[in-house]
């Protein structure tokens, strides 16, 4: 299975950023390939991806958002680039889970309210892996229902 991470990486200002990425990313690859594992990398959420360009960087991460079997969202950090990855993953029927740490901010009704996503919160680390695993066997177990 290819799975999406989508997180904020600009936007992503508290240090521990990193650690809740590495930890989810980690899980994930029980179930596939993470074609986005790089984004764990505290350097890249600090300085970004210096050493490419924008326009290289759009392309290759929409290569591998429409090769992607399954997208992965944190969105506890607002972001324009992960609400475009999120627009542009179910302009194409790509599953979608998108995870929020628990805390007082609202995420945009865009996201809550859209039923072409699964939309869950969490109040820690093991919680959101819990979240992950079941929607990975229920999407796919969906599917191996339907052939």
């Amino acid at each position: 299975m290819k799975i999406y991470f989508a997180a904020a990486i600009r936007g992503a200002k508290e240090p521990f950023a990193s650690e809740i990425y590495k930890s989810l990313i980690k899980h994930l690859q029980n179930y596939g390939s993470v074609l986005t594992e790089h984004i764990a990398n505290s350097e890249i959420l600090t300085k970004g991806e210096t050493e490419f360009s924008d326009s290289y960087i759009y392309k290759r991460d929409i290569t591998w958002l429409l090769s992607a079997d399954i997208v992965i969202a944190e969105v506890t950090y607002p972001s324009l680039g992960v609400g475009f990855e999120i627009a542009t993953a179910v302009e194409h029927n790509k599953k979608i889970l998108c995870l929020k740490r628990k805390d007082d901010k609202m995420i945009s009704a865009m996201i809550s309210g859209c039923d072409k996503l699964e939309y869950k919160e969490y109040s820690d680390i093991s919680e959101a892996k819990e979240l992950i695993s079941k929607y990975i066997k229920d999407k796919f177990r969906e599917n191996s229902n339907e052939k």
